[in-house]
């Protein structure tokens, strides 16, 4: 999933990559540890996220990649 920003936090990110469609519901499945970061389960939704880092939910997996910006591109 292309990111603008770097690094992103993980509730952020599930939201930008559509895993989830609020951030409540982004923080309550980091809080019981259903989502994996790098393979590793992760419980701090303050995660910062870098390119290549893998995130898991639900069995879906989601890779952190830069978004090259371009000029006139916000974002």
């Amino acid at each position: 999933m292309p990111v603008a920003r770097l690094p992103i936090r993980l509730d952020d990110f599930l939201k930008l990559a559509g895993a989830v469609p609020t951030g409540g519901q982004a923080k309550a499945l980091v809080r019981r540890g259903e989502v994996a970061v790098n393979g590793e389960v992760e419980t701090r939704r303050g995660r910062r996220l870098f390119p290549g880092d893998r995130v898991t939910l639900f069995g879906a997996t989601y890779r952190v990649t830069a978004h090259e910006a371009r000029p006139g591109d916000d974002g």
